[in-house]
């Protein structure tokens, strides 16, 4: 033990644990300068607002900032903004990032996307308007005719043109009703009488 206590005093120990700590200090300082290089510490790129770019005006403006991109689809669409224009971005605008980072893009599309018109023939008028809700359809206006169902839903039409369960229209499309008034139909009358 003796000996051991020696050898920590003596002088070739010393040089040796001094070489050591030298030798860490100028590997910690030269990869701290390294990574300063490489990663550009503290040089930071402010990410511009892209919002209601169109996607051609977003590509100049990434590249014009050194940063990269990515294009996410879309399947909401939003009216309030124009088509194929940037909605939402991430990270957002303001944030501060480094050259080359990737901003991630979802843009708007063309149009609403297209649903199917549920089956409602036959159904009262109430419970076809809470059906076509469901699917993001609407009722713009309830056209009555002689038949004995009242308020009984007997076809349907959009821009005037005549549907059928299952056809596809954009959503939040506006549907008319043609309901019955509960008045029996002129034909059925007369037939009727000749029996």
């Amino acid at each position: 033990m003796k000996n051991f206590l020696n050898f920590l005093k003596s002088k070739t120990f010393l040089i040796q644990l001094g070489l050591a700590v030298v030798a860490i200090l100028v590997l910690v300082f030269i990869s701290l300068q390294w990574l300063k290089s490489t990663t550009n510490h503290g040089e930071f790129v402010e990410v511009p607002d892209f919002s209601k770019m169109s996607v051609s005006e977003m590509r100049k403006a990434v590249e014009s900032a050194g940063l990269r991109y990515q294009v996410l689809d879309s399947s909401e669409y939003n009216p309030d903004y124009p088509r194929f224009s940037i909605l939402d971005q991430n990270p957002p605008a303001g944030n501060k990032v480094k050259s080359n980072r990737k901003i991630y893009f979802t843009v708007n599309p063309s149009g609403y996307k297209k649903v199917s018109v549920p089956d409602i023939i036959q159904v009262t008028q109430r419970n076809a308007a809470s059906m076509l809700r469901a699917v993001g359809l609407d009722v713009e206006r309830v056209t009555y005719i002689d038949e004995l169902g009242k308020d009984m839903v007997y076809n349907m039409k959009f821009k005037g043109k005549y549907l059928k369960p299952g056809d596809k229209l954009p959503k939040t499309s506006k549907i008319e009703l043609i309901c019955g008034n509960g008045t029996i139909p002129g034909s059925a009358r007369v037939q009727a009488e000749s029996n």
